[in-house]
């Protein structure tokens, strides 16, 4: 893998993200995923719901991309709750690890006022790199 995590020394380790990561490869972009499903419909209003769904678009976004979850080198996760954030982070962790596994690249989370879809609690943001092939 041509993905090395950053961790500056004497810092303390990091859960659930990486402070930075190194790669070399073919950069990926997925735009802003948010729980619904490939024909822009909810099924939950969910906040965990949403971010499994979230997740599982990114995922396939990386997939027609040539890219797997731990090829993800960046994400941002925008959500309009952060107290729904914090009190389903056990339940967010689980799922999170049901879709991406458990690579924890660095991450950035950030409570916004509103997203454009008025039933979407969370959008993530991811980028990837593809290492090449040697």
């Amino acid at each position: 893998m041509t993905h090395e995590i950053l961790q500056p020394e004497g810092w303390a380790k990091p859960i659930g993200y990486a402070n930075g990561i190194k790669a070399k490869g073919t950069f990926l972009q997925v735009g802003g995923q948010i729980g619904w499903d490939e024909n822009c419909e909810f099924h939950s209003d969910d906040f965990v719901d949403q971010v499994e769904l979230a997740l599982k678009n990114i995922v396939r976004v990386l997939e027609v991309g040539g890219a797997r979850p731990e090829h993800i080198v960046q994400m941002t996760w925008y959500f309009t709750d952060r107290e729904a954030y914090k009190s389903g982070m056990k339940r967010i962790g689980a799922a999170y690890r049901a879709v991406i596994g458990r690579h924890f690249p660095p991450m950035a989370a950030v409570q916004v006022v509103a997203l454009m879809e008025d039933r979407a609690k969370i959008e993530i943001v991811a980028s990837a790199v593809i290492p090449d092939p040697s």
